[in-house]
């Protein structure tokens, strides 16, 4: 009987440690289908850069025709209209509706916080760089002859006039104030440099040549002239593209007046805060074609270089000390700053951010990922929406944490190559100047090529060699450009822990805002002192609470 018993049980016990198995693998089986889940979109983007770089690399030995590249980087071009297509009123909408929610006294303060730190990391990019470039030497002065074709030698920066760092600073404040908000949305200002016209030209009423006639380039602000003795001049041009300096200060001017203003306010703020909602409804559905632009965008572009190979191999050092630079800003600085503040693991906080950084990788863009960046950091890593509304639109035209790296290290590069000595004197005017040109770039592809011509300009290296960089920089930009983006996250997250006392008390007095203007908004005050609800079929019952009195 004992043993039975005993038999009994060890079945039993099998049978349960069975169950107990099966449950276990259930469990783990559920446990990797919920990360496949959560993470589906970063897997499919993450396939679609590299299927674009299989697409990219298998058909360039085909010598496809200039329409078969094309439409194959068609689609890549679509996505990025309909991302760009988002941009504007993404800004406005989140500046706005961020800005208003919080206390002027707060927005100041968070605003001073984003400046602070986006100047630091800057800073801390060009002296990363210098020093990387001045340890590693990318340059040899060998290289101009090998990769210097009759192309290069023919654009118009071996005889051009450049802008100074004091018109790239003052092109900033002209468009941090611009006159005119609808043309803001349209064109920015640029200073560039004409040749002025002789006394005898403008007596005799004729006019110059059209073979001499200034050459003005819209992607670069550089002139050529044929002449060689001429008087220049500077003047402030309007070229297209948005002035996002112009249109995000007075989205803050706006916003945060508008929050002062108290109940005659709450439809204006509801108004953009819808329009944030439903543009971040129109993200969630773009999202679904990112594995097609981006492979399209990538693979459009690797076809479309001349000869990869030998570039790559002729600049292999200098492409290498920029990866190098990024790599440890994003794996080291960038963490050590993130732990030092928050206190929270901050490599989590990177994974969550994969997507817009292949996004931005793609695109070479940090406003073309601004929407997809949004998301992550509202959904994923629940980063509070008043702050990201704030830093992450200000940091996208501001913050160039990568530029600043990029044209410290191309100053040094091209120094190098064409046998220059810096002194300390010059290596502190790289810096600096890496330093306020990042700040005064625009968030477009090969911004950083133009403000590089500045910074060559302040240490009398020859411009003329930063033709080199031209060929490379459809790579480099895209590196760099995750830099950019990760800077604006990461300062998020810092200034939102830096404000987060500052947030409660802004919450508080929110809240006692909303139920005065719900109350004032919802109930009328009639004539005999009693308050009603103004939506129809509604009572108010008035209940009297006595406190009962107790008979001991």
């Amino acid at each position: 009987m004992a043993q039975s018993q005993q038999s009994f049980l060890k079945q039993e016990a099998g049978h349960l440690s069975r169950e107990d198995t099966l449950l276990k693998m259930a469990d783990h089986r559920s446990n990797w289908s919920r990360v496949l889940a959560d993470n589906k979109l970063i897997l499919i983007t993450l396939s679609g850069v590299l299927l674009g770089v299989i697409i990219g690399f298998t058909f360039r030995p085909l010598g496809l025709s200039s329409d078969s590249l094309m439409l194959i980087a068609y689609p890549g071009e679509l996505f990025m209209r309909v991302l760009k297509l988002m941009i504007l009123p993404l800004v406005i909408a989140s500046l706005i509706s961020g800005s208003s929610s919080l206390n002027a006294k707060l927005n100041g303060k968070i605003a001073l916080r984003t400046f602070v730190y986006f100047l630091t990391t800057s800073l801390l990019n060009a002296i990363l760089g210098t020093t990387l470039a001045l340890i590693i030497h990318p340059g040899n002065p060998n290289t101009d002859d090998a990769v210097q074709t009759d192309s290069l030698r023919d654009t118009p920066l071996t005889k051009a006039r450049t802008v100074s760092l004091m018109d790239s600073v003052l092109d900033l404040g002209r468009n941090i104030f611009p006159d005119n908000i609808f043309q803001a949305a349209l064109q920015q200002a640029h200073t560039v440099y004409v040749p002025k016209e002789s006394p005898a030209l403008a007596g005799n009423g004729t006019e110059l040549s059209q073979t001499s006639a200034p050459i003005t380039s819209s992607s670069v602000n550089l002139v050529e002239w044929s002449e060689s003795n001429v008087e220049w001049t500077r003047i402030v041009e309007y070229r297209s593209g948005t002035n996002s300096l112009g249109i995000v200060f007075f989205c803050l001017v706006f916003g945060t007046l508008l929050g002062t203003i108290g109940r005659k306010g709450y439809v204006v703020v509801q108004f953009f805060s819808a329009i944030f909602d439903v543009i971040m409804k129109m993200v969630t559905g773009v999202m679904w074609l990112t594995p097609i632009g981006i492979s399209s965008v990538i693979a459009g572009k690797i076809l479309s270089v001349d000869d990869i190979g030998f570039v790559m191999t002729q600049l292999a050092w200098f492409i290498f000390t920029i990866a190098l630079g990024v790599f440890l800003y994003q794996w080291v600085i960038l963490q050590a700053i993130y732990f030092a503040f928050v206190r929270k693991n901050p490599f989590r906080f990177y994974l969550g951010l994969v997507q817009p950084i292949l996004t931005g990788f793609a695109t070479a863009s940090t406003a073309a990922a601004l929407p997809l960046t949004f998301r992550c950091m509202n959904e994923r890593l629940k980063i509070d929406s008043r702050i990201t509304r704030f830093v992450l639109p200000i940091g996208c035209n501001i913050n160039m944490d990568g530029t600043a790296l990029f044209i410290a290290v191309a100053s040094i590069f091209i120094a190098q190559m064409s046998n220059m000595t810096l002194n300390l004197g010059q290596v502190v005017t790289v810096v600096l100047t890496s330093t306020a040109a990042s700040m005064s770039s625009a968030s477009i592809p090969s911004a950083a090529l133009v403000l590089l011509l500045i910074a060559l300009s302040a240490i009398d290296a020859p411009i003329n060699n930063a033709t080199l960089l031209f060929a490379i920089d459809w790579f480099v930009d895209r590196i760099r450009t995750t830099n950019n983006l990760l800077g604006d996250c990461y300062a998020a997250a810092v200034v939102e822990h830096l404000s987060r006392n500052e947030l409660k008390i802004s919450d508080i007095d929110a809240y006692y805002k909303d139920d005065d203007i719900t109350s004032d908004d919802q109930c009328e005050q009639e004539v005999n002192g009693k308050r009603k609800l103004s939506f129809p079929n509604s009572v108010i019952l008035n209940v009297e609470v006595s406190t009962p009195v107790s008979n001991t």
